[in-house]
């Protein structure tokens, strides 16, 4: 007879994972950002689309991963974990100004002006620090997962859903009295930023930085809530047969799912839906659709065992931040490494999408079809080391 702990391992939390992780890369690589489909684009300011629930979700299913990889430790704080939090919230901080810095390297030595020399080519290339940008994708998992870490080991777990709902609320008055809802310089999001972080180290959008200081106060609490909706799902029933288990966790991931998703859409009618500033009820609106996804996946996968297809996105959701910054290293190289063609250069991203499929499927076609090439290029890579059973921890 198996143990509980291998009973409740669901394959589902990896797929869904995946599918954030190979959407990312998706929307990440359109083959001309001037030719996307509607659905691949984001939310020019408030609203939502497919592609706004892609960052979301991984932070959603983060926080349920935090829960797990912490009940070792028994959710008490220790010198060993309080080690290893500080550690990997360090490192991926770090790993996501190391994209930074190398897309601004490749960038400026591929355009440099020919009458520098090596030398002077190689130090405006390296020395980009003045103007790097200091928040993103990745310093926000690495703030949102330490933030969360702790306080899962330092505060009572039932007090969880009053954080919460003591962040969101408390963000959503100072949007309020901050003028948080407006697309310019008059935001308090961004006056916050510029004064902290400089502009020469933001985003370029209006003056928001959609990973900005104070948004990072709303995407904390979304992880607390991926936290706490692990602790539901896994901890609510502590039956050792798989089937009262797994049904169980249905019923808790849809409740959640459901509550969550009609709360946000109906409070947006005076917090609007927007994910450049994480507003509350972007918050709670990608959680609860996170929510019911996964007890779909669930239903899909661990009930029904349906699984032949789950190979491609298991691939991403073993290794999801080695393969997030796969994608986005070779996403720089592609558009960075050149080579001579005609009267000119073009890089290997301007060669796969204007020669080779511009032609077969038009602009727009042909802008998704490199998406999805550079998504199998990945998922290549990806699966050499799933195979192997190769798991890059960070």
């Amino acid at each position: 007879m198996n143990s509980p702990k291998t009973n409740k391992r669901l394959l589902a939390l990896d797929i869904l994972r995946g599918v954030t992780i190979a959407g990312m890369i998706l929307v990440n690589n359109p083959g001309s950002w001037g030719h996307i489909y509607a659905p691949l684009e984001h939310a020019e300011w408030i609203g939502l689309t497919p592609t706004d629930l892609v960052f979301p979700f991984f932070m959603f299913i983060m926080g349920i991963s935090t829960y797990i990889s912490l009940k070792k430790y028994n959710f008490e704080f220790s010198h060993a974990a309080a080690m290893k939090i500080l550690k990997r919230t360090i490192v991926i901080f770090i790993i996501g100004m190391a994209i930074g810095w190398f897309s601004r390297f490749c960038y400026y030595w591929s355009s440099a002006p020919e009458d520098l020399s090596f030398g002077e080519n190689l130090w405006a290339s390296v020395w980009t620090f003045d103007r790097m940008r200091i928040l993103g994708v990745m310093q926000r998992l690495a703030l949102c997962y330490g933030a969360t870490a702790i306080i899962a080991l330092t505060l009572k777990h039932r007090y969880i859903p009053y954080l919460i709902v003591t962040l969101l609320l408390g963000y959503f008055i100072l949007l309020v009295f901050g003028n948080g809802f407006a697309y310019n310089e008059t935001n308090i999001l961004s006056i916050v930023d510029r004064a902290i972080l400089t502009p020469a180290h933001m985003y370029k959008d209006n003056g928001i930085d959609p990973e900005g200081v104070l948004s990072t106060i709303p995407a904390i609490a979304h992880v607390l809530l991926g936290f706490y909706v692990g602790r539901l799902m896994l901890d609510g029933n502590k039956s050792e047969d798989r089937a009262t288990f797994l049904n169980s966790q249905l019923i808790t991931l849809f409740l959640v799912g459901v509550i969550l998703t009609f709360s946000g859409f109906l409070l947006s009618y005076g917090c609007p839906i927007s994910k450049k500033i994480w507003s509350p009820t972007f918050v709670l609106v990608t959680c609860g659709l996170a929510s019911s996804f996964l007890a779909l996946l669930i239903w899909i996968i661990d009930v029904k065992g349906y699984k032949k297809w789950c190979i491609f996105f298991e691939s991403f959701g073993v290794n999801p931040l080695f393969m997030y910054v796969l994608g986005g290293v070779l996403s720089i190289l592609f558009g960075s490494i050149s080579f001579p063609w005609e009267d000119g250069s073009i890089s290997i991203h301007g060669f796969f999408y204007k020669i080779l499929l511009t032609p077969l499927f038009g602009d727009t076609g042909g802008s998704l079809a490199y998406a999805l090439l550079f998504v199998a290029i990945n998922w290549c890579i990806g699966y050499q080391l799933y195979k192997r059973k190769i798991y890059i921890k960070i």
